[in-house]
């Protein structure tokens, strides 16, 4: 499943998200957006996890969770041809 994350603390390495959906399972990937330009994160990403139930989980437990100071958004991330 991939996951959208929104709101996060713009200091936040891949690692660092990694590292927190780890507590819920396996991460296939985790990787945070950054402007092209000024190189400064956009203060969201995604994470791939394999297994849906442990997304599932880490998706009700993190969303309006607190993480570096800022209450984060997690959701399913939907396709990228899909409207907002």
């Amino acid at each position: 499943m991939n996951i959208f994350v929104a709101s996060l603390d713009y200091g936040m390495t891949n690692e660092d998200l990694q590292d927190l959906f780890e507590d819920y399972g396996s991460v296939s990937s985790a990787k945070i957006i950054f402007d092209k330009f000024t190189g400064r994160s956009k203060g969201f990403g995604f994470v791939e996890m394999d297994d849906n139930q442990e997304a599932t989980t880490a998706i009700e437990e993190l969303n309006d969770s607190e993480v570096h100071g800022r209450r984060i958004v997690v959701k399913k991330a939907k396709p990228k041809n899909s409207s907002w």
